[in-house]
């Protein structure tokens, strides 16, 4: 009987070797992105079997116009940010190509600064350049480029950036849904990190609009807890619905919550979801 056991138990964990994945996921970002991925990514991965590598070339408040006048230039611009097994380092004064040429990448994203995150004009033309350069210097020929779909600002912002959008939240989802889906079709990128989504389906929940700590930055705890759970859920192909990484900064409910609104956002990207959960 023990043997047996002990066969099945031997049986179980070989089928969980077989089936864990292993993704080095780059992004060229901003705030945003350390907002999203730097944080609670790592942990999510963890709990369930998988691995990750993840890097982040930041500047803060960084556009897409920047990234790309750095990669004309080879600026050394860049603070590195890089998670692997959990441990976090930063180097400071790296290139673009520095950063690409580190790992053999297996997703690169782009984002658009969040106040032009609305603004399909503005990614024109340097998402094309950034696309292309991004391919030319990558390691992996698997490489596949990703799209970050952002999340509105607050409904109470004071984001100098919210007039263009009326200062209206809804308004600012509703472009920034429409910028990234025309852009991705465009250039045939294949995946969209709804981000933006998964706090809008937040929203609608008991905790209301409190997904962001000033305004446009997400909340530290629950506001970033859903961002990566959207990362998390796309990126494995597997439903974050009851992953049992929870951080003691995070209750049971914030995270229950979490995790429903990026899973609906993944099922349903460019729609908001509402969250009925208490």
């Amino acid at each position: 009987m023990k043997k047996i056991i002990f066969l099945l138990l031997l049986l179980c964990f070989s089928v969980s070797l077989v089936h864990a994945k292993n993704i080095r996921v780059l992004a060229i970002g901003n705030s945003f992105s350390y907002d999203a991925i730097e944080h609670y990514l790592s942990g999510l991965v963890e709990a369930s079997g998988d691995t990750i590598v993840i890097g982040n070339a930041y500047i803060a408040g960084c556009s897409l116009e920047r990234h790309f006048n750095n990669m004309t230039n080879n600026t050394a611009a860049y603070s590195y940010h890089k998670i692997v097994d959990g441990i976090r380092t930063e180097t400071p004064s790296l290139t673009l190509i520095d950063i690409i040429n580190d790992e053999d990448w297996d997703y690169v994203s782009l984002q658009q600064v969040s106040s032009l995150s609305g603004d399909y004009k503005s990614y024109y033309p340097f998402i094309v350049e950034l696309s292309s350069f991004v391919k030319e210097h990558s390691t992996n020929p698997s490489m596949e480029i990703v799209l970050h779909a952002t999340w509105a600002y607050a409904q109470n912002s004071t984001h100098s950036g919210f007039a263009k959008y009326d200062n209206n939240q809804t308004i600012m989802y509703d472009a920034i849904v429409d910028a990234t889906s025309r852009v991705a079709l465009k250039e045939g990128i294949n995946m969209i990190i709804p981000s933006g989504t998964a706090i809008q389906n937040g929203r609608t929940s008991i905790l209301g609009d409190t997904f962001c700590k000033d305004g446009y930055h997400l909340e530290i705890t629950y506001g970033r807890y859903t961002a990566a759970c959207a990362w998390y859920e796309k990126l494995f192909e597997k439903s974050v619905i009851g992953n049992s990484y929870i951080p003691d900064n995070i209750s049971k409910l914030q995270a229950k919550i979490a995790q429903y609104a990026a899973h609906y956002a993944i099922i349903i990207p460019n729609h908001i979801t509402e969250i009925s959960i208490e």
